[in-house]
């Protein structure tokens, strides 16, 4: 894994969290939606769950799936966010912040840094080979371009 694929885990899991809530509003949306049928007669009991009790574990379930990933994504920033930290480039370090940590756009990390878009592309190179240079200190990254043969 480079050092942009290892920063943007956390921008990854951003969205899919919010996917996951927009899921979780429209089954409930739905769950309101779900009407019960009563029967004048009951022939035998079932032990066989409501289809309301089957929405209701469903949304539970998909809740805390969400509780899991927003720990894991509150990990994962605070470990990123010592990697960026590592950086000594001020200005790298608040690109790195901006697009990384706070998920903004390219061009609202130039339009808040006051850069234009393409000097933001350069400082982000910039800043991800001191991101690289400061994690292979740390942990070596593998260099798959090697070849078999030297």
């Amino acid at each position: 894994m480079n050092a942009k694929e290892y920063l943007s885990q956390a921008i990854w899991l951003d969205r899919r969290i919010d996917s996951k809530l927009q899921q979780l509003s429209s089954l409930k949306s739905l769950a309101m939606k779900v009407t019960t049928t009563y029967d004048n007669e009951r022939v035998c009991m079932t032990k066989d769950k409501s289809p309301m009790e089957n929405t209701i574990i469903k949304l539970i379930d998909l809740e805390h799936e969400i509780d899991e990933d927003i720990d894991r994504l509150v990990d994962l920033k605070k470990e990123i966010m010592d990697v960026i930290n590592d950086v000594e480039d001020l200005n790298c370090r608040l690109l790195l912040e901006l697009r990384y940590i706070s998920g903004h756009t390219w061009e609202e990390v130039a339009e808040k840094m006051q850069y234009d878009l393409r000097w933001t592309y350069r400082m982000h190179g910039k800043a991800l080979k001191m991101v690289k240079i400061k994690r292979s200190h740390e942990k070596p990254l593998k260099d798959t371009n090697k070849s078999a043969t030297m």
